[in-house]
């Protein structure tokens, strides 16, 4: 097909791409705002290794950098596990098994620093708060009692998320506006492939590779 022949097929059955792109957005939008609940999420870091005056840091040497890495790394592990998320349980008296509390926390260490942060998903913005600062609590006082050091330091406290960090419904609607907009070109393109009728002069001369005589036209009979 020619490119022209491309717009004449979008220009003739443009109500076609109206409709699946409009009923994929409009699906996308309902689902967005009224089906899928809305999940919070809290952060909150804290810092992995004792606190250190000027004169302990310029000492730092590439072993100590190693050590600390291993530490988050460490650390990031312990957030994880059962015995954690049980302890934050038994602190705010959660209804919620220890391996639901674990799908509901994720931890993450900030680039190559002593950071880790501490992310909750909740329903409920308190709750994902309450539990994010209730983690790292806990982390601090297993840590310290497993490994006879407390190398876990609380910088802040996390906050009351104000606004859903999912669904998002703007991002949503376009994602489904361009899928929409692809399926029906496709679609159209498809009919018109499967369309075997001819439908005009051009298409009998380019068929049969000879030139169009005359032509007979429709006689309206109720006339």
């Amino acid at each position: 097909m020619e490119l022209r022949e491309y717009f004449q097929i979008i220009k003739k059955r443009w109500l076609i791409i109206v409709l699946i792109t409009l009923t994929t957005t409009l699906i996308s939008a309902i689902a967005s705002y009224f089906v899928i609940k809305p999940i919070y999420k809290a952060d909150i870091s804290v810092i992995i290794g004792n606190v250190q005056n000027k004169d302990e840091v310029n000492k730092q040497n590439y072993n100590d950098v190693l050590m600390y890495q291993r530490m988050v790394k460490s650390y990031s592990e312990i957030v994880k596990t059962r015995v954690v998320a049980e302890d934050v349980i038994n602190s705010l008296n959660l209804d919620i098994k220890p391996s639901q509390l674990i799908a509901m926390v994720s931890v993450a260490p900030k680039g190559d620093t002593e950071f880790i942060t501490i992310t909750v998903k909740s329903k409920d913005p308190n709750n994902a708060k309450d539990i994010a600062n209730a983690y790292a609590k806990s982390l601090k006082k297993i840590g310290a009692e497993k490994r006879n050091v407390d190398n876990v330091q609380l910088m802040d406290e996390a906050i009351l998320p104000t606004s859903p960090d999912s669904p998002k419904p703007l991002l949503n609607m376009a994602i489904a506006f361009f899928l929409g907009l692809m399926v029906s070109v496709g679609v159209i393109f498809l009919i018109e492939y499967l369309d075997n009728t001819v439908k005009g002069q051009e298409e009998i001369e380019k068929l049969l590779g000879v030139p169009v005589i005359g032509s007979i036209p429709l006689v309206d009979q109720n006339k």
